[in-house]
């Protein structure tokens, strides 16, 4: 079963990330806010010590941290991350987060220049 989007991509809409971000215990949540044919924007709550080990996307990524801190991985370099932070990745990058305490982040996927 496919997530619906919380947002509809034919209407204005506001949304509260701080009230929309879900925790769960030992877990990472993620709820796709907006979905359309070059982008998708998903919502991340992670708690503390979870982690996605070492992966690539074939899409151009932007990471904004919105709360707590987190360690993050863009190719073999680490990089200690707080709230208010943004990181952009190219395609193809290897990349890793663990999560220091619990932490929510938004990420935005773009598809790749053809």
């Amino acid at each position: 079963m496919s997530e619906q989007p919380l947002v509809k991509t034919d209407v204005g809409q506001v949304l509260n990330l701080a009230q929309e971000t879900q925790f769960a215990p030992n877990g990472i949540v993620s709820r796709t806010l907006l979905k359309g044919p070059n982008v998708r924007v998903i919502l991340f709550g992670f708690a503390q010590g979870q982690e996605l080990t070492e992966h690539t996307s074939p899409h151009r990524a932007l990471v904004q941290i919105l709360s707590g801190e987190c360690e993050f991985a863009l190719g073999p370099e680490w990089h200690k991350l707080k709230a208010g932070d943004w990181l952009h990745m190219p395609p193809n990058l290897p990349h890793a987060v663990r999560a220091t305490q619990a932490f929510s982040m938004l990420l935005t996927l773009i598809k790749a220049e053809a």
